[in-house]
């Protein structure tokens, strides 16, 4: 697919030309998120952290506070599952979409 050569696409039993855009030739695909990775949603430090290595948590338990633009967000657990690692301390500065727990 080229932005110069025209594309046929079939919708509905009905057929198009279409020219794609850059931007559209340049996108990248969808990745599906993994559960089992808790990210930060914004850059922040970690102001405490609630569990440890090897504990049992469950949906909705606190694991712990992301301070960012003066606010304490207290992050919770989505599912279920078993700690696997706690890869951030107290007082680290993190960015956004860094691995901050991992669940087994």
């Amino acid at each position: 697919m080229s932005k110069d050569k025209p594309t046929t696409l079939t919708i509905d039993d009905t057929q198009y030309e279409t020219n794609f855009s850059v931007n559209y030739l340049r996108r990248t695909g969808f990745k599906r998120k993994d559960n089992k990775k808790l990210l930060a949603f914004i850059p922040g430090a970690i102001k405490s952290i609630s569990i440890k290595k090897g504990d049992k948590i469950t949906a909705g338990q606190s694991l712990l506070i992301l301070e960012a633009m003066k606010m304490q967000n207290i992050v919770t657990s989505t599912i279920d599952g078993t700690i696997k690692s706690v890869n951030v301390k107290q007082g680290q500065t993190v960015t956004k979409n860094e691995v901050l727990i991992e669940l087994v």
